[in-house]
């Protein structure tokens, strides 16, 4: 039989995984699938990709604003990319670091397993990191070479900062200055 009189307090101390993060992660990661069934992984992307400019223009004010600068330099550029994705619990570092590009690997989708078999949703770290790039540097390409989402241990993503023969070869996103 089972006890009718569960008392409110007793509810809230159920073993429930449930908090703001996971309920977001969850949400987005729904939306996302949502979007990839409904109208197709590319278009799912598309649509990622318009709310992750959205943030990225917000995320790189902040920035320029925090350090009270009106651009990024090329070396700001990846540290903030790195420091943006610690704050929300990825774990991006940078490989190499040169004038023609920057080259990230990642340990931990800020997503964590709600990323998996939801390429889609790498749209907003490709839209993010594109946009502060290209809008601080002039031009960006965003590759995503491998993800998490697609069931590599880790990342690699490649943002082109020129527009180089190995970046016009490369399967990617561009972003410009707006």
């Amino acid at each position: 039989m089972v006890n009718s009189f569960v008392t409110d307090a007793s509810i809230r101390e159920l073993d429930v995984p449930l908090n703001r993060d996971v309920f977001l992660r969850t949400l987005i990661r729904e939306l996302s699938g949502t979007l990839q069934d409904v109208v197709g992984l590319e278009e799912a992307s598309g649509f990622i990709s318009v709310v992750g400019q959205l943030m990225g223009k917000q995320i790189d004010d902040a920035y320029k604003s925090a350090l009270q600068v009106s651009h990024l330099s090329r070396s700001q550029v990846g540290e903030v990319l790195v420091d943006l994705k610690k704050r929300i619990q990825g774990d991006f570092y940078v490989i190499e670091e040169t004038e023609e590009k920057i080259v990230f690997g990642n340990r931990v989708c800020p997503f964590a397993e709600k990323v998996t078999n939801r390429p889609s949703m790498c749209m907003m770290t490709s839209n993010v990191f594109g946009s502060i790039a290209a809008e601080n540097l002039g031009y960006a390409k965003v590759e995503l070479q491998e993800t998490i989402a697609e069931g590599a241990p880790g990342c690699r993503v490649v943002i082109y900062l020129q527009l180089t023969e190995e970046a016009e070869e490369a399967e990617g996103r561009e972003y410009f200055k707006a």
